[in-house]
């Protein structure tokens, strides 16, 4: 008897000095996302990704032998490859800095070919210290502002007026009190720029992006808001090697940069950003670069960028069951700013003189679902490029889009 009470007084003490050691953080991953089905309405032949699911901007005007617009014609279409999975994994600290990763997939696919497949979204792990914060992996690209981007219902998240691609990545983020300022140095890979992703690569420099923003969270006294820009560079080695067979190592250097800002108010939210870029063709937005010259024995080429600049401003309510909304945007081509051979921009888009887009929307929320309606009124400009890269002789179409959605979270 007093060997089993003893032993019994050992284990009940072993047990509270186990339980007095701090535990290590344990392994675990967290799934959620969402299942959504779209319906969609145009009123015109799209230039769009996905069964026309990802819209861009109503299609030029194609004429046939007697002066009919072929695309003046509408489509519909019934998607649900929105649906979202994402998983949020915690581990152990690793270097005195906290861990986590995400994996986000959706069934988008890569092209109209593999439509319904899983792609590959998000993929990263993040190191958060004290004040540092180090990304390395996948993720938005830097000119995509999580806290400050449209709530559109459509999946184009505002597109081509707010910058949209996700890109292999290494980030660090710093918070020096009264504001926050990041680089980050990335890649491409579905999102690529016009001539693919081999010209980032051969250019043996990856893009860079410098960002800053304060940020102020609502009271009872004062909005919350949030105000921020930042600057970026990339160069592109289009070619190694000539038509004529001689090497080559010309390339193109070029500029992005934004200014966004975001107020809250107690009972709707204001959102803007405006941009400024050359050869944001990876960003799925209008410019590009050209040719500028091409030696006569060695083909070796020399390029300039093309630019565009775009801004967008949205309202939505801060009501958690109705949410109306009012999103408009609007980008413009600025041209190369010097003399370009003649159809040398590389890339479909080079022949667009603005487009604008206005779209209302509705959101009901109710549970974990959400039911959207969005009308989305979207106008293109095209015409023929001049020795400058601009646009003349310009006409304009447009397409009108309604947008019914549904979701269920998880």
């Amino acid at each position: 008897m007093k060997k089993i009470v003893l032993f019994l007084a050992v284990t009940a003490a072993c047990s509270m000095l186990k339980a007095q050691e701090p535990e290590e953080p344990k392994w675990g991953i967290k799934f959620s996302g969402f299942v959504n089905t779209d319906y969609f309405l145009d009123s015109r032949q799209t230039v769009s990704l996905r069964g026309g699911h990802f819209l861009l901007w109503p299609a030029a005007e194609s004429l046939d032998p007697n002066n009919e617009d072929i695309n003046a014609r509408g489509s519909f279409n019934m998607l649900s490859i929105r649906t979202r999975l994402r998983g949020t994994i915690s581990g152990p600290d690793v270097l005195g800095a906290k861990t986590t990763a995400v994996i986000e997939g959706a069934f988008f696919g890569h092209s109209n070919l593999d439509l319904n497949e899983f792609r590959l979204r998000h993929a990263f792990a993040k190191l958060n210290w004290e004040n540092t914060e180090l990304l390395i992996g996948q993720y938005w690209h830097p000119m995509f502002i999580p806290a400050c981007f449209p709530g559109v219902l459509s999946f184009n998240t505002g597109a081509p007026f707010q910058p949209f691609a996700r890109n292999p990545q290494v980030r660090v983020t710093h918070d020096l009190g009264l504001i926050t300022v990041s680089a980050t140095a990335f890649s491409q890979a579905d999102f690529a720029s016009a001539t693919g992703i081999s010209a980032l690569r051969n250019s043996g420099l990856p893009e860079i992006h410098i960002q800053s923003w304060y940020t102020q969270s609502p009271s009872e006294n004062s909005p919350g808001f949030l105000i921020g820009g930042g600057a970026g560079y990339k160069r592109l080695v289009p070619l190694i090697e000539t038509a004529a067979g001689y090497k080559t190592t010309e390339g193109v250097g070029s500029f992005m940069m934004e200014l966004y800002g975001k107020l809250i108010l107690p009972k709707f939210t204001v959102k803007m950003e405006g941009t400024y870029g050359q050869n944001n063709y990876d960003a799925l937005m209008i410019s590009s670069f050209a040719t500028t010259s091409v030696d006569a024995v060695t083909g070796i080429m020399q390029y300039t960028p093309t630019g565009s600049y775009s801004a967008w401003a949205e309202i939505i309510s801060n009501n958690t069951t109705w949410q109306p909304g009012l999103f408009a945007g609007y980008t413009k081509n600025l041209g190369a700013g010097k003399d370009i051979i003649a159809g040398s921009i590389e890339g479909p888009r080079g022949n667009i003189d603005f487009i604008y887009r206005v779209s209302p929307r509705l959101l009901y929320n109710v549970g974990k679902m959400r039911f959207g309606v969005e009308m989305e009124y979207t106008v293109a400009s095209f015409g023929t490029i001049n020795s400058q890269g601009k646009v003349d002789n310009t006409k304009a179409v447009g397409n009108f889009r309604t947008l019914l959605s549904a979701f269920y979270f998880f």
